[in-house]
């Protein structure tokens, strides 16, 4: 149940006073008194107050600069002032000072309620709006990025110079490593923070799509065309814009979006009117953009203009000091999630096994694995960690084919280590092992027959 709001009447006519304390008790409110502003403002420090309800002619300090001085020093306040009817103006001055309304004497109950209901209302929306940004600073800040390895320190601190401005800023760095989440880092430490943050993945659409889904289309623009719509860059219009896998956006898309990021204008997909827009950019991209310049694939303005500001973000085998971190992290969120054991923790050997690994999917890769273990997992301790073998420090692709074996052959012994290592971090669930695998269900059955995968093989625990 809500607290009862508490208001402080401030007038010097004690029968006002009186009245108005009588009708707002009867509604439901806590309400405090105060025969003058001076008063008031000492009662501030001493009693809750959710709104002021005060006379604008008052010996001594005015309604007015009470006002001035509860918005200076009191922001979460509400203030209603009362005026009498030769002293509108005042009114009209008060409304102008930051006052939430004001009521003219003699005050009539319904209006007096009224006026004060939508009053608080506003305030509590106010504060849950701010409670609501708070905890999207915090979704998105740094809580989400782990790591306190030179590599992580210097992608904040780059974070933090960068965020307040409107520069573009291209993010690159390998599949997994957080991209993303360092671009809704950067948008809601800026001062557009309270303003869209959009993104996009230019490589999930097909090119007739892309150009479309950023720049909008007008009705009748192409089949299937039955309205208007507005692009990414509309939508993101005041706020913040991620391209993300930027390396592949083809080259007729790129000559539009380099006319955008200069001047901020467009057209829309079979449309002849310009729209300008106000939408900070941040692009990213897996791939080296500067060696696809070189390779023809990317125009070279394009990724001069997109590379004003770059973060270069580590991938999880060049920072595994940070897994520890990482680990504490996703069991608390994984635990808390799926309702498992709030104290669960990793063991000095699981750490090691880890450590050990080389992380070919960075922290996304982890994260799932963790999630895993959390999910199968009953006592207080992770169990039953499976990690694909691969020896230390080595990437699979490294290894050499050994004497006499064809690439064919090599190629098929590896998808079946690849499978029965699936299957035994799956405990032999063939459906969950097809889901880790990112195939299908029928699709694992074949490659098992094919492979001649025995149950004799798994010997999952």
């Amino acid at each position: 149940m809500p607290p009862t709001p508490h208001v402080l009447v401030v007038d010097d006519d004690r029968a006002v006073r009186t009245s108005l304390r009588v009708n707002l008790r009867k509604a439901g409110y806590e309400v405090h008194l105060a025969t003058s502003a001076n008063k008031a403002l000492e009662m501030l420090g001493d009693v809750p107050v959710d709104l002021i309800l005060t006379d604008v002619a008052m010996p001594g300090m005015t309604g007015l600069e009470l006002l001035a001085a509860v918005k200076e020093k009191h922001r979460d306040v509400r203030v209603v002032v009362m005026t009498g009817y030769g002293s509108v103006e005042d009114a009209v001055g008060a409304m102008k000072s930051g006052a939430d309304d004001y009521i003219i004497k003699p005050v009539s109950r319904d209006e007096l309620l009224v006026i004060v209901e939508k009053a608080l209302a506003e305030r509590a929306l106010l504060a849950e709006l701010r409670a609501l940004r708070v905890k999207v600073q915090e979704q998105y800040g740094f809580e989400n990025l782990i790591g306190c390895t030179p590599a992580m320190v210097e992608v904040y601190e780059l974070i933090e110079t960068v965020a307040d401005t409107s520069a573009l800023v291209l993010i690159q760095g390998p599949t997994g490593t957080g991209k993303e989440l360092i671009s809704q880092a950067i948008h809601y430490r800026s001062p557009r923070s309270d303003k869209p943050f959009v993104r996009v993945n230019c490589a999930a659409l097909p090119d007739g799509l892309l150009e479309s889904e950023l720049f909008g289309h007008e009705k009748g623009a192409f089949t299937g065309a039955i309205r208007q719509h507005r692009g990414k860059f509309e939508q993101a219009h005041g706020g913040t814009l991620m391209l993300d896998e930027i390396g592949e956006i083809p080259a007729t898309t790129q000559v539009k979006l380099l006319r955008v990021l200069e001047s901020g204008e467009f057209t829309r997909v079979g449309g002849s009117s310009v729209t300008k827009v106000d939408t900070r950019v941040i692009a990213a991209t897996n791939r080296d953009l500067r060696a696809e310049v070189d390779a023809g694939n990317f125009r070279e303005d394009l990724y001069y203009r997109l590379n004003v500001f770059s973060i270069a973000v580590p991938k999880l085998a060049d920072r595994k000091d940070d897994i520890p971190l990482l680990v504490e992290h996703f069991l608390k969120r994984f635990a808390e999630r799926h309702g498992r054991n709030p104290e669960l923790s990793a063991d000095q050997k699981l750490l090691e096994r880890l450590l050990g690994y080389h992380w070919p999917g960075n922290v996304r890769e982890l994260q799932h694995v963790i999630e895993r273990a959390v999910i199968l997992s009953r006592g207080d301790t992770l169990q039953g960690v499976k990690l694909p073998e691969a020896p230390q420090g080595k990437e699979p692709a490294a290894e050499v084919l050994p004497e006499g074996m064809t690439l064919q052959a090599a190629l098929l012994e590896y998808e079946r280590r690849v499978l029965i290592e699936a299957l035994k971090a799956a405990g032999g669930v063939q459906a969950q092992a097809a889901r880790d695998l990112g195939i299908s269900r029928s699709n694992l059955n074949y490659r098992i027959g094919r492979l001649d995968i025995r149950v004799k093989d798994i010997h999952y625990e």
